[in-house]
């Protein structure tokens, strides 16, 4: 794995208006804590930061954050966004050691069939994204994969059904539900109603007949009578 660097800027002025100053010039406000440290005030490049985390690792990318000459490892803790435009509005990083286990959510992805769902009218439904797990940093997988080929109906996969990769532990419950089987619901078109025609109503609410409509009712009148 290439080594993922980002340089930090600590020489921002705190607050709401530079803050915005920076966003507007293409930076990120941040910070950078944990291991016992300092909490330190940093601001990275929009576009540096960008690239970092759309790597395979997406969020759980491992970096090195150089702050003030000194290089450290770090993860990113969390990603602020603008309501609106989406962007990333602040970043928190947080420092870690190679050596120590950390909890992060890592994105689950189902693979495969389930002919035997599938078969019997069945579709198989995802109940969870991600899952926590306890890893050293750079054993985090980038995602996990889950075969779902063999599933009947009935069947449920949970979090210790996971097959995980060496070194990666759970963090949640055994049970928790990861994907469960249940029968497709087939959606039924409602017929196309015609428009309903528009009635005009005169000053005293009633209908207004025109009169091919009045010249068809009298008709229609003069039949009964004669009958």
């Amino acid at each position: 794995m290439a080594e993922l660097i980002l340089k930090t800027d600590t020489t921002r002025d705190l607050g709401t208006r530079p803050s915005r100053r920076l966003r507007r010039e293409g930076w990120v406000p941040g910070v950078v804590y944990g291991l016992g440290g300092d909490s330190i005030p940093v601001a990275v490049d929009a576009r540096e930061l960008r690239s970092a985390l759309t790597s395979d690792a997406g969020l759980n990318a491992l970096l090195t954050l150089e702050v003030d000459g000194d290089r450290q490892l770090g993860l990113v803790k969390d990603l602020q966004h603008h309501p609106v435009r989406n962007e990333v509005i602040h970043v928190d990083f947080i420092r870690v050691d190679a050596d120590v286990e950390v909890e992060v959510d890592v994105r689950m992805v189902l693979v495969g069939e389930a002919p035997e769902v599938t078969n019997e009218g069945g579709v198989v439904e995802q109940a969870a994204f991600t899952i926590r797990v306890l890893s050293k940093p750079e054993a985090i997988p980038n995602e996990l994969s889950i075969d779902i080929s063999e599933m009947t109906m009935g069947d449920t996969l949970r979090a210790g059904d996971i097959e995980l990769p060496d070194g990666v532990q759970l963090a949640v419950d055994f049970e928790e539900l990861v994907a469960s089987t249940s029968t497709a619901v087939m959606e039924i078109e409602e017929p196309e109603v015609g428009e309903e025609a528009e009635i005009e109503l005169d000053e005293d609410g009633q209908p207004i007949v025109s009169e091919e409509g009045e010249d068809a009712a009298e008709d229609a009148a003069s039949e009964d009578s004669a009958e």
